[in-house]
């Protein structure tokens, strides 16, 4: 091996060093945790990042998503330089909030989910996209799109606090403080605890080296 390909190595194997120091500290994973993460990033990434396609594998194969719009707005709300792909670090904090995140954490996250065009408001348009895909379908004699429009209206009188017929962030973050079962009402985007516990039990726990 070259002195120059040697010291790139070294170099990198700093900089990761560094990376999974800095993750310790601001995340609510521990060394042993980041680490891990960081191997099975290794496992999934192509040219170090991933990709729409990787990361909605791994949504679908470790927690049972099948929402293409809910995966594809987690994918979003993980990519927060907007570059199209997943990196390390994004990989390791996303999962922080998507697997120990505290209730404000998720809040901000589900709301990013939820706010396809990042205007910082939920609108009736959305929330129509996102509840005609969680509305089970309803017999051919009624008008499907009337059921949605109803629960989109039941979904303002619990969440539109101001009244002007929108949800913005600060209307959610109220809205869930009264009622923490509407956290998720437009699509699941975060794993329950069974989900949340397999996913550590394989990949997070000292068992997992066995």
């Amino acid at each position: 091996m070259s002195k120059s390909k040697t010291n790139k190595n070294v170099s990198m194997k700093k900089l990761q060093q560094r990376l999974t120091e800095e993750l310790v500290r601001t995340t609510h994973f521990n060394k042993f945790e980041v680490e891990s993460l960081i191997s099975l990033f290794k496992q999934q990434q192509i040219k170090n990042k991933l990709d729409r396609i990787k990361f909605r594998d791994v949504l679908h194969n470790q927690f049972d998503m099948t929402d293409d719009l809910i995966m594809d707005r987690v994918f979003k709300a993980f990519d927060k330089d907007n570059d199209s792909y997943v990196n390390l670090e994004e990989w390791v904090r996303g999962l922080s909030i998507f697997l120990r995140g505290t209730l404000e954490e998720h809040v901000k996250f589900c709301f990013e989910v939820y706010d396809f065009n990042g205007d910082g408001y939920i609108s009736r348009d959305e929330m129509f996209g996102l509840l005609k895909k969680a509305v089970v379908k309803q017999s051919i004699d009624e008008d499907p799109d009337e059921g949605i429009k109803d629960l989109v209206e039941l979904a303002l009188k619990k969440l539109d606090l101001d009244g002007d017929h929108r949800v913005s962030f600060d209307d959610f973050q109220e809205a869930i403080k009264q009622e923490t079962l509407l956290l998720q009402g437009f699509g699941q985007c975060l794993p329950d605890d069974r989900q949340k516990r397999a996913f550590e039990e394989t990949y997070l726990s000292i068992a997992c080296l066995k």
